[in-house]
This record gives structure tokens, sequence and C-alpha cells, in this order.
């Protein structure tokens, strides 16, 4: 019997008579009732390939499966609030009569409450869910194709130096104390806010986001500038655990009502908490920061991440671009033409 462990919850393995490999969480830590689940799982597989027979499951099995399986995510949480919409929708419906057109309505019922980029990221997690359910769990023969919606690339927003500073004046002092110091590491606001003084060094000069606090789940290394020990300087002893806080406690949001008001009196707009990443990553390329090193410092996965910032720094490609200045000066025309003849003759 192929049960083994991950954390506190029993998994099964096991290849199908067809030779479909099935990886699947149980979802419980108590071993008897995982033993039972994979008896069953086994049984419905060897009837799906002597008999034909496929397992009855419906969207709501789907969808806990794919919650018991990727708990370790990131963004986890996120799948979760995307899910209890989806499942609204869905169910109870058996995964087979789930179709091409069931999804599109999904789509479409989703980029009218929204967007088109939104109901992208629901779209691509049912898409996620019903490939799963096909090529690992054995309960499709296949997946229905989701089609995304084409959506238009947006401009990456960023502040000048002089905006970053009307706007960290307009702000309430709380607030302005962990723009800058994400505008000085180019953290997520996550990491900001959840940043505790276990994870800074002051003496080295360094911080860091453990792997599972990152988005990519691998430590990030924080080099700490001038601007980012000045702001943690003037935190110290304001809390003992969390660095950010206000009235005694830490800081669980900053996209607030105050937020908004100081970027109106600043004369910002169109401009997301988020947008201050982009700004110091665009502050880093255009002070020469080569990319692989942004990459690093930003905690990107893929170095693709980090080439949306290249265009704000061409300045390497100007001597390629003089290749083709014309220089007008006097009697050269003249001369160039007269040589041009010469060689024709």
């Amino acid at each position: 019997m192929a049960l083994y462990k991950r954390g506190d919850t029993w998994w099964v393995r096991f290849t199908t008579p067809h030779g479909k490999r099935i990886r699947q969480s149980t979802g419980t830590s108590d071993r008897r009732l995982a033993e039972e689940l994979h008896d069953r799982l086994k049984a419905e597989a060897w009837r799906a390939g002597q008999l034909g027979d496929l397992p009855e499951r419906t969207w709501n099995d789907a969808a806990e499966a794919w919650l018991a399986e990727t708990a370790h995510k990131a963004d986890h949480e996120q799948d979760a609030a995307k899910l209890k919409w989806i499942n609204r929708r869905f169910d109870g419906k058996p995964l087979r009569q789930i179709d091409r057109e069931a999804i599109q309505r999904l789509g479409q019922e989703k980029a009218r409450e929204a967007s088109a980029a939104t109901a992208n990221r629901y779209l691509a997690l049912f898409r996620a869910i019903l490939r799963r359910a096909a090529n690992e769990w054995g309960w499709l023969e296949t997946a229905p194709r989701v089609r995304l919606y084409k959506e238009p690339k947006r401009r990456i927003r960023w502040l000048t130096r002089q905006q970053a500073d009307r706007l960290l004046q307009e702000l309430p002092a709380h607030q302005a104390a962990v723009a800058q110091f994400a505008l000085a590491t180019g953290l997520r606001k996550a990491n900001v806010l959840g940043l505790q003084w276990s994870q800074v060094d002051m003496t080295r000069r360094v911080a860091w986001i453990h792997p599972d606090q990152a988005k990519a789940r691998r430590a990030i290394p924080v080099p700490l500038n001038e601007e980012a020990r000045a702001v943690l300087k003037a935190c110290i002893g304001k809390h003992p655990e969390y660095v950010f806080t206000y009235q005694d406690e830490p800081i669980r949001e900053v996209n607030t009502a105050a937020w908004r008001k100081a970027l109106r009196r600043a004369g910002i707009s169109d401009f997301r908490w988020h947008d201050l990443r982009h700004t110091w990553a665009s502050w880093h390329v255009q002070a020469g920061t080569p990319l692989h090193a942004l990459q690093e410092l930003g905690g990107w996965e893929s170095v693709e991440m980090v080439r949306r910032y290249a265009h704000l720094a061409p300045e390497h490609l100007a001597p390629h671009a003089e290749r083709i200045v014309l220089r007008h000066k006097s009697g050269t025309a003249g001369k160039e033409k007269g040589s041009e003849h010469a060689l024709t003759a």
C-alpha cells in the first residue's frame, strides 16, 4: 500500500492498470481513513481501466482535493477565495458535465463583474484543477479546453523622486515609515508589514525574508541601505516583535483611506501600494543596477519578470544607435559622392 505523509497529512500514490500514476492527498491525518480512501481510489482506477468506468466526481470533490494538495502554496488563501465564488456556481455539478460553454459563461460573468484580467485569474485556476483531475487523479478522460481573455499589457507605474517625497510628506507618520522602507528595499507589502526584529541584523546591515514568507518560496536577502537603516532606527523600541506598528499593534493594512487621501493631496493618480515596488525597481535600473542583481534583490523567480524594467535604462544601447547617425559636415556629402563615382568607375 503506497501511503506516505506530507506534514500531518497522508497521501496516496499508486499506478493504474493502464500505467497512469495517481498521486493525491487524502486530506486527513488519520491513517485508517487514509487507507479507506486509498482502497476506494484503487478500486475505482481498476474499474476505469478494466471496465471503462470513470469515478463519478463532482466539482466540489475537485475543489477540495486541490486545496488539500496546494496548502503549501503562497497564494493558497487567494485560491480558497476564488473557489468560494466558483463553488456557488458549480455546487454538486459532476465533473463530466462541465463543458466549454459552462466555463465560458463563468468567465463572462466574472469579466462583467470585475475585468477580463480578473476573469483570467479565475479561469486559470479552473483550468489547473480540471487538468489535475484528468492527468493525476483519473477523474476525467480529458480536461475541457479553457481559453483565457487577451489582456492589454500595462505600463509600469512608478514615481519620480520628487513625487515620492511629496507622497511621504502627506502620509501619516506610521504609514510613511512603511512606504519609505518599501521604496528603500523593494519588499512586497506582506513582507514589510510582517517584518520582525528577529529578521533584522543592524550590525551586518542586512535583513532577510524566510522562504515560507516569500512569494517564490525562496529566501530573499535584503541589504539595508542608509535610508532603510534610518527607518529601522526610528522604529526601535516601539514593539518587541514587529518592526512596523501603530498604537502598539502591528500594522495589518496600508491601503486605507489615509493612503488614498495622501495620494490625492500629493497630486498622484492611478497608483497602487504595489507600485512602490515598481518604483524601487525602476530607480535601480535607471541607476545602472544589472538585471541579474535586481532579480536577486527583488526575489523574482525568473529574469523575465525583471525585463519589464529594462526599457527605463537604454543608455547601454546608445553606442549602437550612433552607428547610423548622419553627420552633414561642410563638403562631406560631395566628397562621399565623388568617392562613390570613383569606385564605380
